[in-house]
């Protein structure tokens, strides 16, 4: 009997029952999940949300103070597209030379920390601290495909809409829907609040419309 017994005992051994590994699997799947930094997703996600609300705010508040004091449709779409290409060009060179200089300046101080832990004899760490490292020219593509994106929202609302009121309405609809997405993209994505993201968001949107639409019809009824 107690041989059988050992027997089975190095069976057992030998051949682990099947749901030992589903179960050590799922509980590295849960600690991975748990141990996973958000805050590396900001190298990107920063740029991508940002350029993507500039575009559909820039772009949709340029519009709409176009359509205050012109009612052509084809005068909105070309100041659209214009605005368009000049602002993600603009947010491409902008974020590269801005991250470059982080870049730079964090190199430095990994070079310091180096020569600090050399003179110190304390263990290197450096691979790790340059994985952590932005990236200039993904925050530099993100930035200007985001704004392109976003731009491109009333520019498209615009381009199908031949009544000038109508046309209008459809531009702010379109951006306010689009300012909602991209706010609760950005928070699903970083992990944030999305309720509190995308009123946040929107509300901005909706202030700089406003702001620009009334202006412009302002000057233009002044006569400047």
């Amino acid at each position: 009997m107690a041989a059988n017994q050992t027997s089975l005992n190095i069976d057992d051994a030998r051949f682990p029952l099947p749901g030992h590994d589903f179960e050590q699997q799922a509980t590295s799947d849960i600690v991975e999940t748990k141990d996973f930094d958000y805050s590396k997703r900001s190298q990107w996600l920063r740029a991508a949300v940002l350029g993507a609300n500039d575009g559909l705010v820039s772009i949709g508040s340029l519009m709409m103070g176009v359509g205050a004091v012109k009612q052509d449709v084809k005068a909105m779409i070309l100041t659209g597209c214009a605005g368009l290409v000049a602002g993600a060009s603009s947010m491409a060179i902008g974020e590269f030379v801005s991250v470059q200089s982080q870049l730079d300046i964090e190199l430095a101080q990994i070079k310091r920390n180096k020569q600090r832990r050399d003179s110190e004899e304390v263990p290197e760490e450096e691979e790790g601290e340059k994985a952590n490292l932005p990236s200039p020219t993904q925050a530099s593509a993100a930035s200007a495909i985001a704004f392109a994106l976003g731009a491109s929202v009333p520019v498209l609302a615009a381009s199908f809409i031949g009544q000038y009121k109508l046309r209008l309405g459809v531009v702010a609809g379109a951006v306010t829907l689009a300012l909602m997405a991209f706010g609760w993209l950005g928070a699903v994505l970083g992990k944030a609040p999305t309720v509190k993201s995308s009123l946040r968001v929107l509300i901005g949107g909706w202030f700089a419309m406003a702001i620009t639409f009334g202006l412009t019809k302002l000057i233009g009824s002044t006569g400047l």
